[in-house]
């Protein structure tokens, strides 16, 4: 291969920030003429309280210029430019060279959470929530043909998810966890008042929960066209053989954008149209983008771009894709003897990397390997996923879809739901129950970034994703007795009807 006077390192990056209003929805499909709050169908043509508490939540922090009536009743997110971000009629993602990433919450701009509630709005160490008396006032409010409430879409304000508990003798199957009042971040996604990080989501839970089976890998993939890379190859190859004309890097930019074109985005083990499948993305996105040099990380979270350097020849690292995705963390879960409390370790994310190779007509190769550089990218976001989450709670909705997998996965293994003696039939019926249907893109535009050293030009690129696989990942490990909650009648809540308590 030539020496080229700008030696290009290739890289592709899938920048797929969606709108920040869709984080949490970007439309709900609701039957027409039906009023809002109350779906149609279901076994005996009854009634179901639906998400619309949380819809109306959302919107009610939107400015009314940037919703649209789309003909059918429904509020509609008019085409957005936000946070560097914006998708075109065509809904198609693409980003803003110009602007740089920043999701980070600032104090005094929050909307002011509801006064009604105010005990399940208090602060509490350990909140304890059971599932199958949260399941009978759902029912209850279907009954009554009420929207669910704020405290149930957000499982009474948990922040995280510290214990999994199942009592046979009370026939209850319980998550706790600290928890606390909730608000709108500048994000629009849930967030704590206290901490700014995300809370659990009742939506995300039941996403999750409706897989027909419950413990299979899930995730997302970013995946660059064959065909593109391979016009890439040649693009580069041509361009390379001469030098820049002066001036001409922008140009050269464009047509290299242009030539790579777009890039598909993949589902599966997760229903597309989810709000989980939609942090998945917003999560991978975001972590290539600082990857990038494009957003802010942390301290101890050096760009990827920012640490190349060129070989002691003066040439650029050779030609590869790098990739990096999130997976699960194999931290075990500590449970009892008996196998009635599980502890969870706290530090379920982390970042893997590879390089991979290009063949002549655009073939990824995989290489099963990760230069140094390139590890050290994905390390580093491990190490200080806490503090990056505190950054930004995206990645703390990441988290929590981690851990709710991991509930799910301990449910199944250890027969939760029969020791508790309780089916969770409602919370699995997606008729009777519907959740919100997303729009998410299936294909974005890829944006190429750049760092001169020496006058050589350094172009990094990325694929990845998010692989989830809580079956493969679940470790249980028994505890010392002391290291484990205890819990007698005194901790349990004097109503029968309280689906929640401190």
């Amino acid at each position: 291969m030539r020496h080229f006077q700008f030696t290009r390192f290739l890289i592709f990056c899938v920048l797929l920030r969606c709108c920040l209003e869709s984080t949490l929805f970007a439309q709900q499909v609701t039957p027409s003429k039906v009023p809002a709050g109350i779906n149609t169908g279901g076994a005996g043509g009854a009634a179901q309280a639906d998400f619309d508490t949380l819809i109306d939540l959302i919107q009610s922090t939107v400015a009314y210029d940037s919703w649209m009536e789309n003909g059918t009743g429904e509020g509609e997110i008019s085409p957005f430019a936000i946070n560097g971000v914006y998708a075109d009629a065509k809904g198609i993602l693409r980003f803003v060279e110009s602007l740089k990433i920043s999701t980070k919450l600032q104090e005094g701009t929050h909307t002011r959470p509801s006064q009604d509630i105010a005990d399940v709005r208090l602060s509490s160490p350990l909140r304890f929530v059971s599932l199958p008396r949260l399941e009978r006032a759902i029912g209850q409010h279907q009954q009554e043909r009420t929207p669910l409430p704020p405290e149930m879409l957000t499982l009474a304000g948990l922040q995280s998810i510290e214990y999994l508990i199942v009592n046979p003798e009370t026939k209850d199957l319980i998550l706790a966890g600290p928890a606390g009042d909730w608000q709108i971040g500048l994000d629009k996604s849930l967030v704590s008042v206290e901490t700014g990080q995300a809370v659990i989501r009742l939506d995300d839970l039941l996403a999750l929960w409706r897989r027909p089976d419950v413990s299979a890998p899930f995730g997302c993939s970013i995946v660059p066209r064959q065909e593109a890379l391979a016009q890439t190859q040649a693009f580069l190859q041509v361009s390379g053989a001469e030098p820049l004309e002066p001036g001409g890097r922008k140009k050269w930019l464009t047509e290299l954008r242009d030539t790579l074109g777009s890039q598909d985005v993949e589902f599966f083990g997760i229903a597309p149209t989810s709000h989980a499948a939609l942090v998945l993305l917003i999560a991978d996105y975001h972590m290539k983008l600082i990857g990038m040099g494009l957003a802010n990380g942390v301290p101890g979270v050096e760009s990827y771009l920012d640490t190349v350097e060129l070989n002691p020849d003066g040439s650029a690292p050779a030609m590869s894709v790098l990739r990096w995705w999130f997976t699960m963390n194999h931290s075990p879960v500590a449970t009892d003897a008996a196998h009635e409390f599980f502890r969870f370790p706290g530090d379920g994310v982390k970042v893997l990397s590879e390089n991979e190779l290009l063949a002549a007509r655009g073939e990824r190769v995989h290489t099963n390997q990760s230069e140094v550089l390139n590890e050290r990218f994905a390390t580093s976001f491990t190490t200080d996923f806490s503090q990056i989450s505190r950054e930004y709670p995206l990645y703390g909705e990441l988290e929590n879809l981690f851990d709710l997998s991991l509930v799910l996965a301990i449910i199944e293994k250890e027969h939760l739901l029969e020791r508790a003696a309780w089916q969770p039939t409602l919370l699995k019926d997606s008729e009777v129950l519907p959740l919100p249907i997303i729009r998410i893109p299936r294909e974005v535009q890829t944006v190429v970034n750049h760092r001169m050293i020496n006058r050589r030009q350094i172009i990094a690129g990325i694929s990845g994703g998010v692989w989830v696989d809580s079956r493969r990942t679940l470790k249980l490990e028994t505890a010392d007795p002391d290291q484990m909650p205890v819990i007698d009648s005194k901790d349990l809540p004097s109503s029968a009807e309280s689906w929640w308590w401190d």
